[in-house]
């Protein structure tokens, strides 16, 4: 068996270096084309990158075991995130394409706040970068777990082994072809993970639960009446928890900066399109995993651990070898698109944004891009540290760091972009005071249980106090300069 598992993945590896090395020498002779592609991603592929980058370890690991764990109510996270994708898709994407262009060909998210708030360019720029890469290592870490799981259910092998294989395999790619491999690499995994997600449930459904839906239903109400409710248990907290997930997506560096790559604004509405699509099956296919794979669980009478590696066990037990090699392949997939975003972003705020800064003299292109290069292997060695733990959970890593970017530049980047009053110090504020929030809330424990009742999910008073940040000291500063720019 495991030699045709070894077989699949041996071919995905390839097929994943082959694209590297083909990016490398298309486009990485300037920082623009290392960092965005030269800015020409077709809509297709600026869909299933923004997609595939933002989905990650978490659409196969942390969602299916949640709605395994607690059952169909945790599809409310989903629910919020196909929500926050969509506006974010019809507000931010077609206004940072054009705004990032026309301050100044902006390449980074830092770039283009110091662009468009000039009066405090160095501080948001180093601000920025900051937050970008602490949150950056936590979220990349996340990734990681899923592939130290990979390895240690799918081939009893070594956590720790499976964490440093996936990051050297992302450095690999990443390093040599930069944004043009990860995009490239996130196409073809969008369509490798989409696809696991269709094929998995179908055949869990009439191969593994022996009955269709009929039976998968008899089973899941004989361990809990309710386990198939979308509303049973939910409280109102509990369902803003769940839903604001969706805030978050405002924020997220390695997803919007796909928007700053797509060849036209005019090419947005058929990625946002594609990209909606794509969403909407793969979380669908997503919730099928988690229940059904429950469903087959409790019938089969298997001693479950780990909730969150439902879609391992199922791909080991129900598949033939070639096919499971290729679905190890599709998580595989997930982890590592978001894994080479995450690390192609903090890199390109550390060389864009800190080293440029920095630095007495104006730096050559090519110094440039090797100092990106350099800073990817370290934030992803910072990242591998943090991921050493076993105990870690892919659903907790995610969720601390999407909240801290969604805080943080969520409530900046809408503003920024719609609201021509907004000025530096507001800007400064909010992303301060965004971030802050967030690793109070946690660090206090709030996110699990607040005044004696359930928890508050981090992203919505971090959300709520950059907001209001944002606006109460822009209302109180007035720097015209700021003004002029944005309207000219």
């Amino acid at each position: 068996m495991q030699i045709g598992v070894w077989i699949s993945l041996a071919a995905y590896f390839v097929l994943m270096l082959a694209i590297g090395v083909y990016a490398w020498r298309k486009s990485t002779s300037s920082s623009e084309e290392y960092v965005l592609g030269g800015r020409n991603l077709p809509p297709a592929v600026a869909a299933l990158s923004a997609g595939a980058s933002d989905m990650s370890g978490w659409l196969l690991l942390g969602l299916p075991g949640a709605l395994y764990a607690a059952g169909l109510v945790e599809a409310w996270i989903g629910i919020g995130l196909f929500l926050g994708a969509l506006a974010n898709w019809i507000i931010v994407a077609p206004r940072l394409r054009e705004q990032t262009e026309r301050y100044d060909n902006s390449l980074t998210i830092p770039s283009f706040l110091a662009n468009r708030f000039p009066t405090k360019a160095t501080a948001l720029r180093m601000v920025s970068a900051v937050v970008i890469v602490v949150f950056f290592a936590v979220y990349t870490a996340s990734g990681l777990v899923g592939g130290g799981k990979l390895v240690q259910t799918a081939f009893d092998g070594s956590y720790q082994l499976g964490v440093w294989l996936t990051l050297g395999v992302v450095l690999a790619y990443t390093v040599i072809g930069g944004f043009l491999a990860v995009s490239l690499t996130d196409f073809v995994q969008g369509c490798i993970m989409m696809l696991a997600l269709v094929i998995m449930p179908i055949i869990v459904l009439y191969a593994g639960t022996g009955g269709g839906f009929e039976q998968a239903s008899e089973t899941l109400e004989a361990v809990d009446p309710n386990y198939l409710s979308l509303f049973d248990g939910l409280t109102l907290l509990g369902w803003l928890s769940a839903v604001t997930w969706g805030l978050g997506y405002f924020g997220q560096p390695h997803i919007i900066v796909r928007f700053m790559a797509v060849r036209s604004v005019e090419a947005v509405s058929t990625a946002r399109n594609i990209g909606m699509t794509w969403m909407g099956i793969s979380l669908l296919g997503a919730l099928g995993v988690g229940i059904l794979g429950r469903a087959y669980v409790e019938r089969n009478g298997i001693d479950m651990i780990d909730s969150e590696t439902i879609f391992i066990l199922l791909a080991g037990m129900l598949f033939h070898p070639l096919v499971t090699g290729f679905l190890y392949a599709a998580l595989l997939a997930a982890i590592m698109s978001t894994v080479s975003s995450q690390l192609l972003v903090s890199s390109s705020s550390l060389s864009e944004d800190f080293y440029r800064l920095i630095l007495k003299r104006t730096p050559s292109e090519t110094e440039v891009v090797n100092i990106g290069r350099l800073a990817v292997v370290a934030v992803g060695i910072a990242a591998g540290l943090i991921a050493l733990d076993p105990e870690s959970e892919v659903l907790g890593l995610v969720s601390n760091a999407w909240a801290g970017f969604g805080a943080a530049f969520g409530p900046l980047i809408l503003l920024a972009l719609t609201w021509s009053r907004m000025t530096g110090a507001g800007a400064v504020a909010g992303l301060v005071t965004g971030a802050a929030t967030v690793i109070i809330w946690i660090m206090m424990g709030w996110n699990s249980s607040f005044l004696g009742g359930p928890g508050i999910y981090e992203i919505i008073p971090g959300f709520i106090v950059a907001l209001v940040a944002i606006i109460a000291v822009s209302l109180a500063t007035k720097p015209a300069d700021e003004f002029r720019a944005v309207q000219s």
